[in-house]
């Protein structure tokens, strides 16, 4: 039988690694989106890019052809 005091110390000792390891998640989930809205914002960049590029296309297709 395992003394009720050791229980307790177990468990607290569970709960300090278990708040220790979400810190280290929580960064770098953190770090991850952050990232990953820098991504976001570089492909919205080259959709508008894009989406000019085939404006002009579309233009000067119409120019040249009627």
């Amino acid at each position: 039988v395992v003394p009720l005091g050791q229980v307790s110390e177990l468990a607290e000792q569970l709960e300090e690694r278990l708040f220790h390891l979400y810190g280290i998640h929580n960064k770098l989930i953190q770090e991850r989106l952050q990232a990953l809205d820098k991504v976001m914002e570089r492909v919205e960049e080259a959709q508008a890019e894009l989406r000019h590029v085939c404006c002009t296309v579309e233009a000067a297709y119409r120019d040249l052809c009627l």
